[in-house]
């Protein structure tokens, strides 16, 4: 006999083995269910035999008066909404699912669906996610008159913006993007101490007692610093000019609005040489990682957005863009969701990795986290932590490279063959979004203070070699480059031929001064 029941009593579920004797539910059970080709949330929920409730990194364990009813005899409508409802009460909104939801069930179903409790909060809010995601009314679903207004994402648990009234559910669309780009990001324990501990007031404070011409050379410094780093994390060494062109765009960040132009122009800017770069959005498919060597054949770690669906995702991501600027999200998680959904798109054959962290200027610079003409040098801090910007960006591509369905092409790219369009416009940030937080956390406390800190003993070095010995700025720069370079001792080879009119003695001197004046905190 069919079965209704969507909770799996399992010891492991889909490799992952179960804290817990017990049911998995919600979410990851209703996916498994109906067999939906979405990656299974970060957190699966599961039910327990004993009088338990805990988290852990990959499992949200609830005691067994949390298992939803869905019994043999319950019809599998009515049991579905039993596990909708558990999962928005205790995980949040999960579009991916709602968008399999309305292409799974027919019309009728899925007015059943939502008018098993017409008139409840959870069945209102599926009521709206589905028609939002459809965008078309059911046709056997009148407005609603009577109740107050209850918010589509509970922000108790997913951080949402200010919204708008929709009189037809009664809900507030408080969901921080539009129907064709949506990424939402979990309130973590990790987000919410960051955002609770104010970092753009917190940095505005630390550079506020500083002089103006160490702030102005600090910038400058870390401005091309920046774009530097942003090179070296594609694996390139740009020529000087090349960075210091890419990093006059980073200074300008904010300064323009984005656009389809502004994107291409930025390409533009960061591709010097084009002759094999088909510039602006692709017409073909696209992917990262690498060919291999005998056969040619594509060896993908990440796959881009389908070409076709690229007007549709870039469109909607220029929407929320201008949807979250104008909102009160705050400006890191922000910068995640335009960044990294970006780079996740991968609109262009090259250049996608540098706007992306441009990106993470604009909407912070846009957003005033910093203060204006001092540049925030996160490439920095994601370059330190390079392994864990992999980890975050495989993060999300890793689970689709089973979901994606791709044949090579004669040129050795490939072609998608099935619709991916939701995996780009719908998908969880919550770990790139506690990744770039750790980051701009690093900038304030460590990157951009190091860097006040060496200009400032830079200047008394220097101050003490004027009085003692008169040498010109040129000569001080390289006497501070090799002291840095050989932990605070001049070479022989320096002694010899660049410093050699210095005596033994007057060397020495030099060299406890320095160690004296660049060791102090």
């Amino acid at each position: 006999m069919y079965s209704a029941h969507f909770s799996q009593a399992a010891h492991v579920f889909l490799g992952r083995s179960l804290p817990e004797e017990g049911r998995v539910v919600g979410y990851a059970s209703i996916i498994s269910k109906l067999d939906f080709r979405i990656p299974m949330p970060d957190q699966i929920s599961m039910v327990c035999s004993r009088n338990k409730k805990y988290e852990t990194d990959q499992w949200r364990v609830f005691p067994d008066k949390y298992l939803p009813d869905d019994h043999l005899e319950v019809d599998e409508i009515l049991a579905l909404y039993r596990h909708l409802v558990f999962a928005l009460k205790y995980e949040g909104v999960n579009l991916l699912v709602f968008s399999q939801l309305a292409k799974h069930y027919s019309e009728q179903q899925l007015t059943n669906l939502v008018s098993i409790e017409p008139e409840g909060q959870y069945s209102r809010r599926m009521w709206f996610l589905i028609e939002w995601i459809m965008g078309t009314a059911l046709s056997g679903k009148d407005n609603l008159t009577k109740r107050g207004y209850i918010p589509v994402i509970d922000e108790k648990i997913q951080f949402a913006v200010q919204g708008e009234k929709s009189s037809r559910h009664l809900v507030i669309n408080n969901l921080p993007g539009t129907v064709d780009f949506c990424p939402l990001i979990r309130k973590s324990e990790k987000l919410e101490k960051y955002i609770s501990e104010n970092h753009s007031d917190k940095n505005g404070a630390y550079l506020s007692g500083l002089r103006k011409d160490i702030l102005q050379r600090a910038s400058a410094f870390l401005l091309l610093k920046d774009s530097k780093a942003s090179f070296t994390i594609e694996g390139e060494s740009p020529k000087s000019k090349r960075a210091a062109r890419w990093g006059q765009a980073i200074g300008q960040a904010g300064s323009k609005d984005l656009s389809k132009k502004e994107l291409i122009r930025l390409q533009q800017i960061v591709i010097e040489n084009d002759r094999f770069v088909e510039m602006g959005f692709r017409i073909k498919g696209g992917f990262v990682g690498e060919h291999d060597r005998s056969s040619g054949e594509p060896m993908p770690e990440h796959i881009s957005a389908k070409w076709e669906d690229l007007d549709t995702l870039i469109n909607g991501f220029l929407s929320t863009n201008e949807r979250l600027l104008s909102s009160n999200l705050d400006a890191v998680l922000s910068a995640t969701i335009i960044a990294f959904g970006f780079v996740f798109i991968h609109p262009f054959e090259d250049g996608n990795g540098r706007i992306h962290r441009y990106l993470i200027h604009h909407v912070m610079a846009k957003k005033k986290f910093y203060q204006q003409g001092m540049i925030f040098p996160v490439s920095a801090s994601i370059l330190d932590h390079i392994d864990d910007y992999r980890e975050v960006l495989e993060a999300y591509s890793h689970p689709l490279l089973d979901l994606v369905d791709w044949k090579e092409t004669a040129d050795h790219n490939i072609r998608v063959l099935n619709e991916t369009l939701d995996y780009y416009r719908f998908m969880d940030m919550t770990k790139q979004a506690e990744f770039l937080y750790d980051c701009v956390h690093d900038t304030i406390e460590n990157i951009i203070p190091n860097e006040i800190r060496y200009l400032t003993h830079y200047d008394e070095f220097k101050r003490y070699l004027d009085e003692e010995f008169e040498m010109p700025d040129k000569t001080v720069a390289l006497l501070v480059r090799f002291l840095d370079q050989n932990e605070g001792a001049l070479s022989k080879r320096a002694r010899d031929k660049e410093f050699k009119s210095l005596k033994d003695a007057e060397i020495n001197e030099i060299e406890q001064n320095y160690k004296s004046i660049f060791s102090t905190t």
